[in-house]
């Protein structure tokens, strides 16, 4: 894909959503780092219902270290791999308070250093909290990537570094989050919505649907 292409994308993907952010419902960094952690392998929405419970009795690192792993299961348990994000949501919040006075850091290494974290929490986390220019490269984005031809890459990070190579710097901020929502919504896994597709005519998609 040439880059007069790509910046003819993400023109038409900002004008349909001039300031896009996350679908997860959060008033902090703190709630924010929980709730993706939480929303690995599993929905927004899934997500949203259960931190909407959590955060109304414990949204700092010190009342979910108190609520312990049984307790705070007891509010994500409708979460896949709820066992495993538990133990890590608990750790996680032990080394904010003994390392980083309760704060979320605005660190990358610092950050992929919390349990439960990885590059693609790490960046979103930058992004949607702190204002950094970062690419998160979930399922959704490198599908999108790959299939319209905008960044193909063998895996997420590849696709992260082809991203941020060819995104010009004036859309960075955003770019992570039209891809998702294009991913989620329009160029969907199974049979991607083409036929009501708003760069239809520039994708490079070889199977084209009339949906």
């Amino acid at each position: 894909m040439n880059q007069a292409k790509r910046i003819e994308i993400l023109t038409r993907l900002r004008a349909e959503n001039a300031k896009p952010t996350t679908e997860l419902n959060y008033s902090s960094p703190f709630e924010l780092l929980v709730a993706v952690i939480l929303s690995a392998q599993a929905t927004d929405k899934g997500v949203n219902k259960a931190t909407d419970k959590l955060f109304s009795v414990a949204n700092t690192p010190e009342d979910i270290l108190a609520l312990g792993v049984d307790g705070l299961k007891e509010y994500i348990k409708t979460i896949g791999l709820y066992n495993a994000k538990a133990e890590n949501i608990i750790k996680t919040c032990r080394t904010l308070i003994e390392k980083h006075h309760s704060q979320v850091p605005e660190n990358r290494e610092a950050l992929e250093a919390l349990a439960g974290v990885g590059r693609k929490t790490a960046n979103v986390v930058l992004n949607t909290a702190f204002g950094h220019p970062t690419i998160a490269v979930d399922t959704h984005i490198f599908r999108v990537s790959n299939r319209t031809g905008f960044a193909p890459g063998k895996d997420v990070l590849e696709v992260e570094e082809k991203l941020n190579k060819v995104v010009p710097d004036e859309f960075k901020m955003d770019v992570h989050h039209w891809l998702i929502l294009f991913g989620r919504y329009t160029c969907i896994a199974r049979k991607p919505r083409c036929g009501s597709c708003l760069i239809e005519d520039l994708c490079e998609y070889k199977n084209k649907t009339d949906i």
